[in-house]
């Protein structure tokens, strides 16, 4: 029989949790149980905000967050996130906002789910600004009309902001934890089993579960099985990322919830296989060209911007290009672009040359391909005076070359010649539960009772990632999550 604790008595350092909310109460009322599993952006904001609920109404709520990383590692991939939201002002949503997620998806993007997300967006951002979080409005990348803001100190500062003031809220937060059964007596949530730090299990009392656990970005086998072998060796964005490993989809499909999403969706970056940083993208790529292990090249860099084009480019690194590495090449002129430092995270300089040659000697590529490949690109290349690095600006090669470029096609002719090494990164998986505008996670039959998600557990993309909603929506619909969490506790 498996034993059942209160998890006010567990000790947090070994991976035990820490006493939830409590006040004073009739002897005989009884204190119902909200655990929350996940210690990201959209965890923590269910958390806090299902606290500030019951502070507001007479309720006895117990709430409790469980998070299977140490406490100096949680957060996922929030704790690494630079966090764009889609948004251009704290107050005010990016124009075309819904019209945009729609055209993305290809219509298949929910209405209701981003209507309410839209709607939400800046209370929510009010919300977090209550609680001291600052936001700045920083050029996106180098894309001079696509307004984001993004918080100062990045996703880490929603991470430590967010704990802090739960915890002051009377959130028990339980490390090194991981759930691994739901429990439900009838067709009502009644437990959690949880697994500690020390490796001993105890079922909890959880009359309500709020799932917030991620992708599947870090599961080897899951990769495998819906994006192909290559697949499962991919590069993760961020340390944080390894702990998503699609523990809330399972536990949920348990219980008999639906799936949703794009099974073949993952949002993908080109990063520096030689940093050792957090996400150290390159995003300089359509400035110049990416040819492959045989100085070739084999699309168009200049398509769109970086945002429109980073996702497939990234995948097709890692599922189709040999040895999974490309290396963008450039030349000096890329030094004069104003601000190019915020489109490269790589702490590693790029490689230099004086020559093509020692270019090619460098990245390992065929000197004669690499210089015929470049020669070619500058015979179709247009005039460099009408380049304009922070828009589309038509600037494209001659249409016999194959593959086109589209934009930003100056010639490569002015040492030192530079070369990036890229390699594909997953940040998040698209495919997950099928959740309302409520956050409740959906059966076959309607919604399960007392249990909800948000974030990137959920199954909502299509197609590619709209781009800076992900944070976003994991903020509204973790905040959503935990207000209908306790108006569920108190019916």
């Amino acid at each position: 029989m498996e034993e059942r604790s209160s998890p006010d008595a567990w000790d947090r350092k070994e991976g035990r949790a820490l006493r939830g909310h409590e006040k004073r109460r009739p002897m005989t009322e009884r204190v119902r149980k909200l655990v929350v599993i996940g210690h990201g952006a959209a965890g923590l904001a269910a958390a806090l905000a299902a606290a500030e609920q019951v502070q507001r109404s007479s309720a006895f709520i117990d709430i409790n967050l469980i998070e299977k990383a140490p406490e100096e590692e949680a957060g996922g991939n929030t704790r690494w996130s630079p966090s764009y939201m889609r948004m251009e002002a704290p107050d005010r949503l990016a124009a075309n906002f819904e019209n945009d997620i729609r055209e993305t998806s290809g219509g298949r993007a929910d209405p209701r789910y981003f209507g309410t997300l839209a709607e939400n967006a800046a209370p929510t951002v009010a919300w977090l600004q209550a609680h001291g979080i600052e936001f700045s409005i920083p050029t996106y990348y180098l894309s001079a009309n696509s307004l984001r803001i993004q918080p100062v100190g990045g996703g880490k500062a929603f991470v430590e902001r967010l704990a802090e003031a739960a915890r002051q809220a009377g959130v028990g937060i339980s490390y090194n934890c991981s759930v691994t059964r739901l429990v439900r007596s009838g067709d009502r949530m009644s437990g959690a089993l949880v697994r500690g730090g020390d490796g001993t299990s105890h079922v909890i009392d959880a009359d309500a579960v709020i799932l917030a656990t991620g992708g599947f970005q870090g599961n080897p086998d899951m990769l495998r099985q819906h994006f192909g072998p290559r697949a499962a060796s991919m590069k993760l964005i961020s340390p944080g990322s390894r702990f998503d490993t699609g523990d809330g989809i399972g536990l949920a499909s348990e219980l008999g919830a639906t799936l949703s999403g794009d099974w073949n969706g993952m949002h993908a970056e080109p990063v520096d296989p030689r940093s050792k940083s957090s996400a150290p993208v390159v995003l300089v790529y359509p400035y110049g060209i990416v040819v492959d292990q045989n100085g070739f090249r084999f699309f168009d860099e200049g398509r769109g911007l970086v945002h429109e084009t980073w996702e497939a480019f990234a995948r097709d690194i890692q599922t189709s290009r040999p040895n999974g590495r490309v290396h963008a090449i450039l030349d000096s002129s890329l030094l004069s672009i104003e601000g190019f430092e915020r489109a490269v995270r790589s702490d590693v300089p790029p490689h230099r040359a004086k020559t093509l040659d020692e270019l090619a000697h460098l990245i390992n590529v065929p000197s004669d391909s690499l210089k015929r490949t470049i020669a070619l690109y500058n015979a179709a290349a247009g005039d460099a005076a009408r380049f304009d690095a922070g828009r589309r600006d038509g600037l494209k090669t001659a249409d016999w070359l194959v593959p086109l470029k589209s934009n930003w096609a100056r010639p490569i002719v002015q040492p030192p010649y530079l070369a990036y090494p890229l390699v594909g990164a997953i940040a998040y998986t698209f495919g997950g539960l099928a959740t309302n505008d409520r956050a409740e996670v959906l059966g076959e039959s309607g919604a399960i009772a007392g249990l909800y998600a948000a974030g990137e557990v959920t199954g909502h993309f299509y197609r590619t990632a709209p781009n800076a909603v992900a944070m976003l929506r994991a903020l509204v619909y973790g905040r959503i999550a935990g207000q209908q969490a306790v108006s569920f506790l108190t019916r």
